[in-house]
C-alpha cells in the first residue's frame, strides 16, 4: 500500500509516521514544507516530496500514485490571513488533486462539537472535514473527530499540566462544568493506523474519545496525578481572555493559541455515533488518568516524539536557506577562546540551552522578555523545550525555533518573539573559539530603534553566557573522563 503522510512534522504526525514505518506492508511518502525538518534517520526510509497544499504542482507529484493520503494539515498557526480561509483553499486543493490522481482514500483528524456553539478554530476544523467529504462519488473520507488530545507534548496536556501545577488556586469560567471526552494520543494513532485497512464503502464519520467527564473534572483528576490539592472556583461572568491574561505565564502557549484551545470549553464535545466500537471494536481508549500517566512517563524516560509547538503554518516554522544568513543588517558577535575543551563537549554545553536548563546570565531579564512577549500575542519564555539534552531541527526553544544543526560546529536559533524584524542567535565553534552571534533584520524604523536600545543588553548576558557555556563544558568533560 503506498501511503501519503501530510503534517509529518507536526504532533499527531510525527508519531504517525514512525507507526507507518515499522510496517512493511507500507510504502511511505511525506508531504512535507521543509526537508530539514526530517531527521536523517528517517530520509533513507521515506519518499518525500517537499512542497505545500497551496502549491498544485507539488501536491499533485506527491500524491501521484498513492492509495491513501492522511490529511493532517491546519493553517491556525499562520501569522497573514485568516486561517478558516486558508483551511478551506487547502482542503480544497488536496481533495482535487486526490481525485486527479486516482487517490482511494483520504484519512482525516478533526475535533469533536457542532457548528451550533463552535468556537472559530473548532469550525475550521469542521469545515475542513466537509470540504474532504464534498465529493463522495470520486473519493472516500474516513473522518476521524477526536476532544482533547492526552499525551506528552500536545498543547491540551501541557495547559492542563501547568495550570494545575503552578495555581494553587484555580479561577475559572462557570463553563468548566462542559462534558467533553478526552482520548489519549497513543489511542488516536491506533484509529488512524488501522483504518487504513478498514473495509468499509463510502464515507465515515467515526467520533472517538474515552470517559465522558466535565472539564472541572479534568482539573481534579490532574490534580490526583501530580499529587497536589488544588482549589478551584468557578466565576460566573469571568472570560476566556481574563483567564488567559490572568494566568499568562503558566501556559505555555500562546495567548492567542490559548484562547482558541480554552474556546472549547463553551461547547459541549462528546462522542454522537458509536463508528468507533463497530469498525474499531479491539480499540478500547484508556482513561483520562491512564493517558496522562502515560505522559509523565514519557516525559520522565525522554521518550517525547513530538510536541504541538513542531510545526504550524507560520512561516517561523519553517526554518530553511540559514546556511549563511545573507539578508542580515545588523549583528553583534563576540568570540571567547574554550582552551583544552573538546569541540564535541563545547557544543553539548550550546546544545542544552534553554527551557528547565535555563539561559545561564541575567535569567531575569529573558523572563522579563518572555512575559512581555506573552502579553502581546507572543510565544514566551514558558514554552521550554520537548528534551532537556537532544534537539532537531525545527524543535522549540522557549521563544526560538531551531532552524539549523551541524553537529560540534553550529547551533542557529531563529526568534519566534514578537519583534520589529527579523532576528537569529547563531553559536558557531570555530578551531578553539566559541563565536556567538546576534543577527537582526529591522523591519522600518522601529527595528533600528528596538535593535540599539537592546544592543547594551548583549554585552552583558552574552558575555556571561559564553563564560557559562565554557564552564559547563568543562565540567561535562572532566565527568566523563
Amino acid at each position: 500500500m503506498k501511503v501519503l503522510l501530510t503534517g509529518a512534522t507536526g504532533y499527531i504526525g510525527r508519531r504517525l509516521k514512525v507507526k507507518l514505518l515499522e510496517d512493511e506492508s507500507v510504502e511511505l511518502r511525506l508531504f512535507v514544507r521543509n526537508v530539514k525538518k526530517i531527521r536523517e534517520a528517517s530520509r533513507g526510509k521515506v519518499d518525500i516530496v517537499e512542497g505545500t497544499s497551496f502549491d498544485r504542482e507539488s501536491l499533485r507529484k506527491a500524491l501521484r500514485g498513492i492509495d491513501v493520503a492522511y490529511y493532517l494539515i491546519h493553517s491556525m498557526g499562520a501569522t497573514t490571513g485568516d486561517f478558516r480561509e486558508l483551511d478551506r483553499i487547502s482542503a480544497e486543493n488536496f481533495r482535487e488533486a486526490c481525485i486527479e490522481e486516482g487517490v482511494k482514500r483520504i484519512i482525516y483528524l478533526g475535533g469533536l462539537g457542532t457548528r451550533e456553539c463552535a468556537s472559530k478554530h473548532l469550525l475550521s476544523r469542521i469545515e475542513t472535514g466537509e470540504i474532504l467529504s464534498a465529493r463522495p462519488d470520486r473519493i472516500q473520507t474516513i473522518w476521524f473527530r477526536a476532544a482533547m488530545i492526552i499525551g506528552a507534548g500536545s498543547a491540551s496536556f501541557e495547559i492542563l499540566w501547568n495550570f494545575v501545577e503552578k495555581a494553587p488556586v484555580m479561577i475559572v469560567p462557570s463553563s468548566i462544568r462542559t462534558l467533553t471526552q478526552p482520548i489519549a494520543v497513543d489511542d488516536v494513532l491506533l484509529y488512524l493506523f488501522d483504518a487504513r485497512n478498514l473495509d468499509v464503502k463510502g464515507n465515515l464519520v467515526i467520533d472517538i474519545g474515552s470517559e465522558i467527564m466535565s472539564f472541572k473534572d479534568m482539573l481534579k483528576k490532574t490534580a490526583e496525578v501530580i499529587g497536589v490539592k488544588r482549589y478551584i472556583i468557578p466565576i460566573p461572568g469571568w472570560t476566556l481572555r481574563l483567564s488567559s491574561a490572568f494566568f499568562i505565564n503558566i501556559f505555555p502557549v500562546p495567548r492567542r493559541m490559548t484562547v482558541a484551545l480554552l474556546k472549547g470549553l463553551k461547547c459541549e464535545t462528546v462522542v454522537q455515533n458509536n463508528n468507533a466500537v463497530k469498525y474499531f471494536p479491539h480499540i478500547v481508549p484508556v482513561s483520562f488518568t491512564a493517558a496522562m500517566r502515560q505522559a509523565v512517563i514519557d516525559i520522565e524516560c525522554k521518550q517525547v516524539l513530538s510536541r504541538w509547538s513542531d510545526s504550524s503554518g507560520a512561516e517561523l516554522c519553517d526554518v530553511r536557506d540559514h546556511d549563511e544568513i545573507a539578508r542580515e543588517v545588523l549583528l553583534d558577535r563576540k568570540i571567547k577562546d574554550f582552551g583544552a575543551i573538546s569541540p564535541h563537549h563545547m557544543f553539548r554545553s550550546i546544545m542544552a540551552l534553554g527551557g528547565e536548563n535555563g539561559w545561564f546570565t541575567y535569567h531575569f531579564l529573558w523572563e522579563i522578555r518572555g512575559y512581555l512577549d506573552k502579553l502581546i500575542g507572543g510565544y514566551g519564555i514558558s514554552r521550554g523545550r520537548r528534551d532537556a539534552d537532544h534537539l532537531r531541527i525545527g524543535d522549540s526553544l522557549d521563544f526560538w525555533k531551531v532552524a539549523d544543526i551541524q553537529e560540534d560546529k553550529r547551533l542557529l536559533l531563529l526568534a519566534q518573539m514578537k519583534l520589529p524584524g527579523k532576528a537569529w542567535l547563531e553559536f558557531h565553534i570555530e578551531g578553539r573559539s566559541l563565536v556567538q552571534t546576534a543577527y537582526f533584520l529591522p523591519y522600518g524604523l522601529w527595528g533600528y530603534v528596538y535593535w540599539y536600545l537592546l544592543k547594551p543588553s548583549h554585552s552583558l548576558i552574552f558575555h556571561d553566557m559564553a563564560k557559562n557555556l565554557i564552564r559547563r563544558a568543562r565540567e561535562m568533560e572532566r565527568l566523563n573522563r
